[in-house]
């Protein structure tokens, strides 16, 4: 894992600015300021449908604001998703895998989409850190939730992200995977990277 510079790690790299987001007449964020510097780790706490998700869609440039800004490593989230996205790692409620590939293949099909170089050097590494081995040529679909768990943090680090952000990455998950997920956290941290993850639970 490459480590940021001093001047990256110091600059923002998410800024949002006055944000609203609804759906219909709910308004779910509204006039949210959030400002993130590299090393960082925010944990957004709360109930389902306290707009968690939607403010992950946000940073993750799946959907846009109905107000406000999103800035991403100094980019508009609105007209440069294309290429934040080669620069950020996202792990949602659904696994974005293959059900019908394996872990393998799904994992190699990501690091094509990135154009990635060393592509199976990479794969090794985060196998090897989210012990993953053992499934790694089984088909997804036949494995539990919480090892496709696993198998969706392995792709969302797989192109080495600036920006990590999990929506609920606990769900599903073993204590032994709780560590290596909490293992993941801290090198983001320590390489001067940002986090974002949410949760519903307290512990």
């Amino acid at each position: 894992m490459r480590s940021l510079s001093k001047k990256q790690a110091h600059e923002s790299l998410i800024r949002v600015k006055g944000l609203f987001k609804g759906f219909g007449r709910i308004s779910v964020l509204r006039d949210l300021d959030l400002n993130l510097h590299g090393g960082e780790v925010l944990t957004i706490l709360g109930p389902n449908g306290s707009g968690k998700t939607t403010l992950i869609k946000l940073l993750a440039t799946l959907t846009k604001p109905d107000k406000g800004s999103v800035q991403i490593l100094g980019m508009d989230a609105s007209d440069s998703g294309t290429t934040i996205r080669r620069h950020v790692g996202v792990v949602t409620h659904e696994p974005l895998l293959y059900l019908e590939l394996t872990g393998y293949e799904n994992l190699k099909f990501t690091g094509r989409m990135f154009s990635l170089d060393r592509i199976d050097e990479r794969i090794e590494s985060v196998v090897d850190r989210l012990e993953i081995g053992p499934q790694l040529r089984q088909r997804i679909g036949t494995l539990s939730h919480g090892m496709r768990k696993r198998f969706s943090i392995a792709r969302a680090l797989l192109h080495d992200p600036l920006i990590l952000l999990m929506d609920e990455p606990e769900s599903g998950l073993d204590q032994r995977a709780l560590s290596l997920l909490d293992t993941v956290v801290s090198d983001q941290k320590a390489s001067g990277r940002t986090v974002v993850m949410t949760t519903h639970n307290l512990d």
